[in-house]
């Protein structure tokens, strides 16, 4: 009788600078995985190559939150259950426990880790538009050293990341100065939690005596890769919450995003849809 068991080879070092030579000595032979959330179902369904995978799950150099006076630093490998869960994040970044609420079933969070969901680098990930909207940064670690990089600059085209083969992604930085900010998240789709977004957007803006004083748009499923509408951004920085700016802003939103067609939704629906969603959150305002 044929197997439906698909074999893998799986490493488990237990500690990051092991995992690092590893990777160091053999980049193209290995896949490091943490929660699996992702992984294991591409591997069943015979997309992921090689199947020699590297385990970092649980590895304290990756999985921690370290708050600062400054900044809140994440380590890639905390599950969505630490970030929902931790009382610091969940005050003052509440659109990014938000978003990790809505990352499949609460097993899925128990083991799913915000870097996993990242490097995965889904166009319709729900975490990484607030990490946008947030302007975050992300450390990147291999033998060759450390290099932090806008997190804005991280996906460079379909599935595509800054990541070299040797390297894998330590920690995500979110600044603290966003007293005085208002946030906005929506995600629609056929449910919020355990279904892929048709559209996503996270908002996070500052306005004095009724003009945009600073903007930050974070946008799923409307672009190759996750994606910092700064086009749209510009259309309404230094503008008056009025209609003029409001049209204005629908009309860059539909000229800056590249949304398409596939089995959830369509390309004109996308389009729609992230330009009403622009308008609520200015309504807000």
């Amino acid at each position: 009788m044929r197997s439906n068991v698909t074999e893998y080879e799986l490493t488990a070092p237990g500690s990051l600078d092991a995992v690092l030579q590893i990777l160091a000595d053999s980049p193209d032979r290995y896949t490091p995985i943490a929660g699996g959330t992702e992984l294991m179902v591409a591997l069943g369904a015979g997309r992921l190559q090689p199947k020699r995978l590297i385990s970092l799950w649980n590895l304290k150099e990756l999985r921690f939150i370290d708050v600062a006076p400054d900044a809140v630093v994440i380590g890639a490998a905390t599950t969505f259950a630490d970030i929902r869960k931790h009382p610091i994040v969940t005050a003052e970044f509440s659109i990014l426990a938000q978003a990790a609420s809505w990352t499949g079933s609460i097993a899925n969070q128990n083991r799913g880790t915000l870097g996993g969901n990242i490097v995965n680098a889904s166009p319709a990930a729900d975490s990484p538009p607030v990490l946008l909207a947030y302007d975050a940064a992300v450390t990147l670690v291999s033998t060759r050293g450390i290099r932090t990089i806008p997190y804005r600059n991280f996906h460079l085209s379909y599935k595509k990341t800054d990541l070299a083969q040797d390297e894998l992604l330590h920690s995500i930085t979110l600044s603290r100065n966003i007293d005085g900010y208002t946030t906005y998240i929506r995600k629609v789709g056929t449910r919020n939690a355990q279904a892929i977004s048709k559209v996503a957007i996270a908002i996070v803006a500052r306005t004095t005596h009724g003009i945009i004083e600073s903007i930050r748009i974070g946008a799923a499923s409307l672009r190759e890769t996750p994606t910092r509408l700064i086009a749209t951004e510009q259309s309404l920085l230094s503008q008056p919450i009025a209609a003029a700016t409001i049209a204005k802003a629908r009309t860059a939103i539909l000229s800056e995003t590249i949304p398409i067609d596939d089995i959830r939704s369509t390309a004109k629906y996308r389009s729609t849809v992230a330009a009403n969603l622009i308008e609520e959150f200015l309504q807000t305002l």
